[in-house]
């Protein structure tokens, strides 16, 4: 069947240039009958595309997605130190030795230098009621500390506190492993790929062939999770809970 579809397809090319590049109707009518009458039928958009190239590979699309588990084994914290002064530079420099203060404390507590990270200094006025008289200033520092052992993340916690902090935000929870747990999830969303593909080339009664595309559709490192920091507590608990990492691809198998 496939060398007379080729045999038409030559044999009509022949006579449209041989009848269809002139002003005779009569050669125009008989080119378009040789090529109706070789089996045209049998040509479609899936064997010819424009300029008569192959258009298309007949094939199973399908959607595969996968997730793995996980436990957040990273806790990041900010911790603020607020302060007052009459003037913004007595302000500045009354946070700034509070700060240096907190920082040591969490430095002592084992946070390493790489793992701390100033994130914001602001001053401001504090204004009289009638939000226009200055009555002094408000300076303000955080800066970010990542523990990597939860276990400790308490203690850290209560050492920060004790060292001045008086505004603390965390814990952001984090996997330090993500990317090796994305491809598990990868792994996992091929499978799934495979199975709901040869689901359907079994309905379908055909047998399924290698993947011939596959795109990557989404997915990534897991979303934090955010619990609430106890700072008056004695002993902060931190319970990481579980972090679902996912994955999904979209993969055409080749059939027979």
């Amino acid at each position: 069947m496939r060398s007379a579809v080729a045999a038409a397809a030559v044999l009509a090319a022949a006579l449209l240039a041989a009848g269809c590049g002139g002003d005779d109707p009569e050669a125009d009518q008989a080119a378009a009958g040789a090529f109706g009458g070789a089996g045209a039928d049998s040509l479609s958009a899936e064997s010819l595309g424009v300029g008569g190239a192959v258009a298309s590979v007949a094939g199973i699309t399908v959607v595969g997605t996968g997730s793995v588990a996980t436990t957040p084994d990273t806790a990041s914290w900010s911790f603020g130190v607020q302060t007052s002064a009459d003037t913004a530079s007595a302000a500045l420099a009354a946070n700034s030795e509070a700060m240096e203060k907190v920082v040591a404390a969490l430095r002592d507590a084992g946070i390493s230098r790489d793992d701390l990270q100033t994130e914001q200094v602001s001053v401001w006025p504090r204004t009289r009621d009638d939000g226009f008289a200055i009555v002094g200033y408000d300076a303000s520092n955080t800066v970010r500390a990542t523990i990597r052992d939860l276990d400790r993340a308490g203690g850290i916690v209560d050492a920060a506190v004790a060292a001045g902090a008086n505004q603390v935000y965390g814990p952001s929870l984090t996997v330090s492993d993500a990317e090796a747990q994305y491809h598990a999830a990868l792994d996992a969303a091929f499978d799934d790929a495979r199975a709901r593909a040869e689901a359907i080339a079994e309905k379908a009664g055909v047998t399924l062939g290698a993947p011939v595309a596959i795109i990557e559709s989404g997915g990534g490192a897991p979303i934090p999770y955010y619990g609430e920091a106890m700072a008056e507590a004695a002993d902060v608990a931190v319970e990481p809970g579980t972090q679902e990492v996912g994955a999904s691809l979209t993969v055409t198998f080749a059939i027979g």
